[in-house]
């Protein structure tokens, strides 16, 4: 290899990595818009409402337990009963849950940054049946029972939207503010008439809950059979959690979605029995299962996806620009192979800054369609042909395209990626398979043939 073709070589190598400089100054302005937008987000749950997740409605029953303890007393080593007390809740979950809600979605805005807020109108019903002699057996004459409430866990009361009632068998009660339960966190509980210490009692209930939050909502199946319901306006939920829709219908008005759970796939009865405070009770909170209100189109991680193939961008924009140079025997300067680089870096905040004002897809087509221009017209002078820099120019495009493929194709990204630079290898072993690489960057005369006679556009 001669040491002109080396130093071009060497010199489109050493722009490549410069032009790093400007491309990682794009990512992190990309991070800094996107944490501007997530701290919008939280801001206005803050002054709404956070994501909301429904525990409950559980029975709890508080009692004092009085047992006997031997106590050795340490001076004398003389034993003696004493009696002591024990306080405590008895939990009970029910025997039927039934969640049935409808969900609208709806955007708030702040500057030029969007938050997506829900708002859940939810009918919950189900029955407890509660156990004979509470459970307890024989050890039934060492408690005394408190007066029971019905508990339930939600995530942020901030976004309740009714007045709660509770509709237990033939009576209405009220809830009150918080769940009074530990292991629930914050929520709201209804006290209830005393219950039958011999139990064998059914108690139905239903309430309505309205219910205002952002981003994700989810709840526990708490019933030994359970079954949710969930209908809303967005196209786009994403499903998590333990458990996934027994059956789901998605469509552009919205999707509706259906869960049925039972003890032996939850076990939630084991789980509670091991709860003795909220510490001691994660794994309870953590059997949950609903929906993300997510946007797909983020305009700031797909920009974040483009721009971590604009190495490989640039690298086949200047491999493409070097086979003009070789193939028509051009002298480009390094200076315009930087000039071309920029302008492809310069895409990358084109398209962020446009993105967050109009669809992303029009962002991009825009934002090409800029770049591709300037490039084409740039490079029919620096190609000396109207023609070449035309080609040039829909070589360009045609890179976009394929782009803007990688972007939507998530799934095949690196497939298609890999064909592509398979494709381009291929291409320019096809098209420089006879070329003299010795006598690449002579001069005619150097080569020992006719003066001018490469020298045809």
């Amino acid at each position: 290899m001669n040491r002109a073709l080396a130093f071009k070589l060497g010199a489109i190598a050493v722009l490549i990595l410069l032009l790093l400089i400007p491309l990682t100054m794009i990512d992190g302005l990309i991070s800094e818009r996107k944490r501007y937008q997530s701290d919008v987000l939280k801001d206005i749950a803050r002054s709404s409402s956070f994501n909301q997740q429904i525990t409950g409605p559980i029975l709890v029953v508080p009692y004092v337990k009085k047992y006997w303890k031997w106590i050795t007393n340490e001076k004398t080593g003389e034993r003696h009963k004493e009696q002591r007390e024990e306080r405590g809740h008895l939990y009970f979950l029910p025997e039927r849950f039934v969640f049935d809600a409808d969900l609208t979605t709806e955007r708030r805005a702040r500057g030029i940054y969007e938050a997506l807020l829900y708002h859940s109108d939810s009918k919950v019903s189900g029955l407890f049946r509660v156990p004979e002699k509470l459970g307890l057996g024989a050890n039934l004459d060492q408690y005394r029972f408190s007066t029971p409430y019905l508990s339930v866990g939600i995530n942020d009361i901030r976004g309740i939207r009714n007045d709660l009632k509770l509709r237990l068998n033939n009576q209405t009660l009220e809830f009150a503010p918080g769940s009074r339960a530990p292991i629930l966190g914050d929520g709201v509980h209804a006290m209830l008439p005393m219950v039958d210490s011999e139990g064998g009692q059914t108690l139905a209930f239903s309430f309505d809950l309205k219910l205002q939050g952002t981003e994700h909502f989810s709840l526990v199946p708490v019933g030994r059979d359970s079954r949710v319901m969930m209908r809303a306006d967005w196209p786009h939920p994403s499903f998590f959690g333990n458990f996934l829709p027994s059956s789901r219908d998605l469509n552009d008005q919205g999707f509706t979605a259906e869960w049925q759970t039972s003890f032996f796939a939850t076990n939630l009865e084991e789980i509670l029995r091991r709860c003795h405070g909220e510490d001691q009770c994660n794994n309870l909170t953590n059997r949950r299962f609903g929906v993300s209100f997510l946007d797909p189109v983020d305009q700031y991680l797909k920009t974040d996806r483009a721009i971590k193939y604009a190495l490989l961008f640039i690298t086949l924009t200047f491999a493409t620009f070097f086979l003009f140079e070789i193939l028509k025997r051009l002298a480009v300067h390094p200076v315009q192979y930087a000039l071309v680089g920029l302008a492809l870096a310069l895409f990358y905040l084109l398209l962020l800054s446009l993105s967050e004002h109009i669809a992303f897809v029009k962002a991009y087509i825009i934002s090409a369609a800029a770049c591709v221009g300037l490039i084409g017209f740039y490079t029919s002078a620096v190609l000396r042909s109207w023609q070449r820099g035309l080609g040039f120019a829909g070589l360009l495009a045609a890179l976009y395209a394929l782009l803007y493929g990688l972007l939507r194709a998530e799934d095949y990204a690196l497939l298609m990626g890999s064909l592509l630079v398979f494709g381009v290898l291929g291409c320019t072993m096809v098209l420089t398979r006879q070329l003299d690489w010795y006598n690449v960057g002579h001069s005619p005369t150097q080569r020992g043939g006719e003066p001018g006679k490469d020298e045809q556009p």
